[in-house]
């Protein structure tokens, strides 16, 4: 990418992760983006798991071991990995419900030249991305 420019920013005590991140991307008119980086801590997780149609919530303190995907005002496709006190780790798409324990931290690449766009996709069944040149 030719022209990329790169945003960091922090999240505060009980704003809500996907929420948070969604309205940043909207505030900065992000057409094309990635997380590059995305760490912190959470109480109350919400995650949409491999294969299901619906979210499942997690109540206690998990730290965010990786924060990853796209981003766009025409869509985002993210993922989470938490783990637990003891370690225990998993992960799913991020949804709303993910509230900030302490901070959050997030790092995400803009691309001025491409925009990303969801268009339902037969062969999965799902809007998927699409990249097209500005």
């Amino acid at each position: 990418m030719k022209n990329t420019e790169i945003h960091t920013f922090r999240l505060k005590p009980r704003q809500d992760l996907f929420t948070s991140i969604e309205r940043f991307v909207h505030e900065k008119g992000i057409d094309a983006g990635a997380v590059l980086a995305g760490v912190g801590s959470l109480t109350n997780a919400t995650l949409r798991l491999a294969n299901r149609e619906y979210y499942t919530s997690y109540e206690g303190f998990f730290e965010i071991v990786s924060l990853t995907g796209t981003v766009s005002t025409h869509g985002s496709h993210l993922h989470i990995s938490i783990s637990d006190g003891e370690g225990k780790t998993l992960g799913g798409h991020l949804v709303e419900g993910c509230l900030i324990y302490t901070t959050a931290e997030i790092v995400i690449a803009a691309f001025e030249d491409i925009r990303y766009t969801r268009e339902m996709c037969e062969e999965s069944g799902y809007e998927e991305l699409v990249v097209r040149e500005k």
